[in-house]
């Protein structure tokens, strides 16, 4: 029973998600407390010395700032909203809930974490200055404003979990251990967060009040084929370092809840839904890879 529950609960989860998304997209708060418990199970799984910088990072890092460069060059022509949208979901950085993913696909959690506090570090200085020179910045908005509000929100969430694990190990071995093998209880609390996340998304594309619905289609389809993109590559360069999880995760799955925000400071608003939708992408890319995973 078990077993089955595990092979099909995010399934479950996405319908109940749309199914009721009037009523749980409420709880959208309640996701950064359910990532830190995530990343704090997970992290228990590491060692500090576990995490550092390798080359197959700033290849990752590369692809992100300049990939994103590329695919706006080469949208732009054809559609500004389309080529800011399509941009976000590449620039943005690594969610914090990649680690998690990564631990239950069984892959290197380290590598992740590792990138994922890098990236998020840096996005902090790059995007605002990126976003700047393309878009029409908000005069409210100073360049330490969005580094502040990137950091309080991002960092927290990523390395105190980090921190308590690590104090848990050094005073608590016992407790630690405990905590360690009970790994699946990320997954539990994945789905959870998934359900939310899910009606939240749902929410945001019935609330879409715009009568240019090929506009809606486009950025729709485009942000899905960046996201398979994405997977699909960081996979495959992920594989030459026998990093293939890794790869996936680290440049698949983004921060879109940041993206969403930095897109509506800087760019075109509408532009907001490209991240608003591939939040969706990703999670039903790692939604496929944790069903085949179980089965």
């Amino acid at each position: 029973m078990q077993k089955l529950l595990q092979k099909y609960i995010l399934f479950i989860a996405m319908t109940v998600g749309i199914l009721f998304h009037q009523q749980l997209s409420i709880f959208a708060s309640v996701i950064p407390f359910l990532l830190s418990v995530m990343l704090f199970i997970t992290y228990c799984r590491m060692k500090w010395s576990d995490v550092k910088l390798t080359n197959f990072h700033y290849i990752l890092l590369a692809i992100q700032y300049v990939g994103s460069a590329l695919v706006y060059l080469a949208i732009r022509p054809f559609s500004e909203i389309v080529a800011q949208a399509a941009m976000m979901c590449v620039l943005i950085s690594t969610a914090t809930a990649a680690p998690v993913i990564t631990g239950i696909l069984g892959g290197n959690v380290a590598s992740v974490a590792a990138y994922a506090i890098v990236s998020n570090l840096l996005v902090a200085f790059i995007a605002p200055v990126f976003l700047s020179i393309i878009g029409n910045a908000s005069e409210d908005i100073s360049f330490l404003a969005s580094f502040w509000y990137i950091f309080r929100w991002v960092m927290p969430i990523l390395l105190l979990p980090f921190a308590a694990a690590l104090l848990l190990a050094k005073f608590s071995p016992k407790m630690h251990e405990k905590v360690k093998s009970v790994q699946i209880v990320s997954f539990y609390l994945w789905a959870i967060a998934f359900t939310v996340l899910i009606a939240s998304v749902t929410k945001f594309v019935i609330d879409y009040n715009n009568d240019n619905y090929t506009l809606f289609v486009v950025i729709a389809i485009v942000s899905l084929l960046i996201c398979i993109a994405q997977f699909f590559f960081g996979r495959k360069l992920g594989a030459r370092f026998h990093e293939a999880i890794a790869g996936g995760q680290s440049l698949g799955q983004k921060n879109t809840i940041l993206a969403i925000w930095l897109t509506q400071t800087y760019l075109n608003p509408v532009a907001s839904l490209g991240p608003g939708l591939y939040v969706l992408w990703q999670n039903l890319a790692n939604l496929y890879q944790i069903w085949k995973q179980k089965k």
